[in-house]
């Protein structure tokens, strides 16, 4: 019976695709091995929820996880199976993560490397998306998942990262501080969400906020 199911462990286990410095796929690889102290580079994706006032959707990651347990995170971060685009992996994602289903666009990507104390680490290329829902949504939690859900406004979390930025995720933080970056069709399509969170104030905490996770040699816009 044990041997039954270490089996049936082996054949579920997530594999993701392995990338070079310009997202070229590479390979692929177990996960939890990408994400050992020396992860390899792959590839991930952060998707963002917002209301129409702009409001985001946080959520924080359950206790269970591996990386970063309790931290804030933003809305679902995973990863692309082989196939998938940045777009339709994060449209998959959404409803196994929060229960609900979002059109999502395609921002802008970035890499980074940082540890999470001597467990692990992330080494990964990340695609951020948008995508909008109603205030009202009703959100169902994923345990193992998430332990949590709220909605912030830009006001809101510039207090919050002040009083305490080491509970927000590195690649979350590094997602927002690269809003300006945003393809240009999508950031016409959300300006007048997007332009609420391209804010000095917000950006300046998000940069010193960044600097406690990672210097800043280690995350970078990719083209």
């Amino acid at each position: 019976m044990k041997v039954h199911c270490l089996e049936v462990k082996e054949v579920a286990e997530e594999y993701v695709i392995l990338v070079d410095g310009n997202d070229n796929p590479i390979g692929s690889e177990e996960k939890v091995k990408c994400h050992l102290p020396n992860g390899k580079l792959h590839r991930a994706f952060t998707a963002l929820l917002f209301d129409k006032k702009g409001r985001l959707v946080l959520t924080k990651r359950a206790k269970e996880k591996m990386l970063w347990p309790e931290d804030w995170d933003g809305t679902v971060a995973s990863h692309p199976r082989e196939g998938e685009t940045y777009i339709s992996s994060a449209e998959r994602r959404m409803p196994e993560e929060l229960g609900v289903s979002c059109k999502m666009d395609y921002l802008m990507k970035f890499e980074y490397h940082v540890p999470y104390k001597d467990v692990g680490s992330e080494n990964e290329i990340c695609g951020t998306l948008i995508g909008i829902v109603d205030e009202s949504t009703k959100f169902k939690i994923v345990e193992d998942e998430i332990d949590e859900i709220k909605w912030v406004s830009v006001n809101e979390l510039i207090s919050e990262i002040k009083n305490n930025p080491k509970i927000y995720c590195p690649w979350m933080l590094i997602a927002l501080k690269f809003l300006d970056k945003s393809e240009n069709k999508t950031f016409e399509k959300h300006k007048n969400i997007l332009s609420l969170w391209i804010n000095s104030e917000l950006q300046d905490e998000l940069q010193k906020a960044i600097r406690i996770h990672l210097a800043d040699d280690k995350w970078r816009l990719v083209k």
